[in-house]
C-alpha cells in the first residue's frame, strides 16, 4: 500500500533536485576523469561517477513507476571531453571531498522527510554511498597529507559556566576569545568559501556569456569578501584556517563545461552556503559573529537572486513540480 501511494510535496521536490545534481555531478566526474593523473583520486572518481550513475538509474525508474515528467537536467552537451585541464588533482580530490559533505546533508534530509518506504531506502543507500566517499576522500586527503586540519583547543581541567550576559552580548572593546563551537563552524564555512572561489575563478576564466561572467565576478567578489571576514576571526585568536586554492587553477581558457552548467554549480554553492551560515548563526554565542553570519546570509541571498534572474533569462531554469489548479481543474456536475 505504501509503495502504491501517492508521492507527497517533500518527496517530489527531493528526487527532482537530486536528478539535477547527479546530472551535472556525472558530466563534472566525467571532465575529472580525463584529466586526473594521479592514481588514487582517479580511483576516487571513477566511484564517484559510478555512485552517480546508479542514482540517476534509481530516479529514472521513480519517474517512470509514477508517470512522472523526467527533469532535462544536464546531458553530454554540457560537458567538453576535449578541454585540457582546468584544475590541478589536489583541486579535484578536495573538491570531491567537499561534495560528499553537501551530498550527506542533502541526502539526510530527504531520507528524513520521505514517507514511502521504496523512497526511504533509496535514500537510507544514497546516504551509505556518500559516507563511502567521505571515507575514501579524506583518506587519500590525509594520507597525502592535504586535509586541512579545523583549530584544535586543549581540554579544560574542570567544567566551567558561563558567569555573565557579556559571554554573549559584549559588542564594545575587547571581544572574548571563539569557543570551539564557534571557531568550528566558522573553518568549516571557510573552507567551502575557499573551494567556491577557486570554483568561480576557473569558471570566469573560460565562460563564453557575458551575462555568466558578470554574475561570476559578483559572486566572486562575495565569496572574497567572506573569506576575509571570517578568517580575521580566527586569525585574531591565532587559530588556523582553510589554505586558499587558487594557485591549482591552470592557464587554461578553453571552458570543460557549459556555461549553464557552469552557473547551475556557482548557484548550488551559495545556495548550501546559506543553509551552512544559518548553522552557524544559531550555534554562535558571541553576537558580533551571529550578526555577521546574518550579513552573509543576505548577501548570499543577492547572488542566488542574481542567479535566478539569469538562468530564467537564458531559459536554463526548469519549473518544478506545481500543485493540482483547484480552480481549473474539471468537475461533474451531473
Amino acid at each position: 500500500m505504501q509503495e502504491n501511494s501517492k508521492l507527497s510535496s517533500s518527496e517530489i521536490s527531493n528526487l527532482w533536485t537530486h536528478y539535477l545534481r547527479e546530472t551535472m555531478a556525472i558530466c563534472v566526474s566525467r571532465h575529472a576523469l580525463i584529466t586526473i593523473k594521479d592514481k588514487e583520486i582517479h580511483a576516487i572518481f571513477e566511484l564517484a561517477l559510478d555512485m552517480s550513475r546508479r542514482h540517476v538509474e534509481n530516479l529514472v525508474e521513480l519517474f517512470n513507476k509514477e508517470s512522472f515528467p523526467i527533469p532535462k537536467g544536464f546531458s553530454n552537451e554540457d560537458v567538453n571531453l576535449k578541454a585540457p585541464p582546468l584544475f590541478s588533482d589536489v583541486f579535484w580530490l578536495k573538491y570531491i571531498h567537499d561534495m560528499t559533505m553537501h551530498g550527506g546533508q542533502a541526502f539526510s534530509l530527504a531520507f528524513n522527510v520521505s514517507i514511502r518506504q521504496d523512497l526511504r531506502n533509496f535514500y537510507y543507500q544514497c546516504n551509505i554511498d556518500t559516507m563511502d566517499l567521505y571515507n575514501k576522500s579524506i583518506e587519500v586527503l590525509i594520507s597525502k597529507n592535504l586535509y586541512d586540519y579545523p583549530p584544535s583547543y586543549l581540554s579544560t581541567s574542570k567544567v566551567n559556566f558561563i558567569p555573565t550576559l557579556d559571554y554573549v552580548t559584549d559588542l564594545i572593546g575587547q571581544k572574548r576569545k571563539t569557543n570551539s563551537i564557534e571557531s568550528g563552524n566558522i573553518f568549516f564555512n571557510l573552507k567551502k568559501s575557499v573551494m567556491a572561489k577557486a570554483i568561480i575563478i576557473g569558471f570566469k576564466q573560460v565562460c563564453k556569456s557575458n551575462d555568466v561572467r558578470q554574475f561570476l565576478e559578483k559572486s566572486l567578489h562575495t565569496k572574497n569578501k567572506h573569506i576575509m571576514t571570517f578568517s580575521s576571526i580566527l586569525s585574531k585568536d591565532n587559530l588556523n584556517f582553510a589554505k586558499l586554492l587558487d594557485t591549482e587553477i591552470t592557464n587554461s581558457t578553453i571552458p570543460p563545461f557549459s556555461d549553464k552548467l557552469m552557473a547551475f554549480h556557482v548557484g548550488f554553492l551559495f545556495s548550501a552556503a546559506i543553509s551552512y551560515y544559518g548553522t552557524a548563526l544559531i550555534a554562535s554565542m558571541r553576537a558580533d559573529i551571529a550578526v555577521l553570519c546574518e550579513k552573509a546570509i543576505l548577501e548570499d541571498f543577492m547572488i542566488y537572486s542574481r542567479f535566478g534572474k539569469l538562468t530564467i533569462n537564458n531559459k536554463w531554469l526548469e519549473q518544478p513540480p506545481e500543485a493540482d489548479s483547484r480552480i481549473t481543474l474539471p468537475f461533474d456536475t451531473q
